[in-house]
């Protein structure tokens, strides 16, 4: 499945404030989204699923990243 990376200021629930990328730039941290694994919607977006949700409410709350999922930054 392709990652994306939450743009700069993004909302990560929101879908469209997402960028595939080969490869995200995540620097060092357990605060907040960084990037995520999942289905392309056919435009380029992910595919925001309840297992999805579910991974990047927990990964937040353990302050874990849910690899190869979710991905989190300082």
């Amino acid at each position: 499945m392709p990652l994306y990376q939450l743009n700069v200021g993004g909302n990560p629930t929101n879908p469209m404030d997402y960028t595939a990328t080969p490869t995200p730039t995540c620097p060092t941290g357990t605060n907040k989204i960084c990037s995520i694994t999942a289905a392309d919607d056919g435009s380029g977006r992910p595919v925001f699923t309840t297992a999805l949700r579910n991974a990047m409410i927990e990964s937040l709350h353990n302050r874990t990243p849910n690899v190869p999922t979710v991905n989190l930054k300082a």
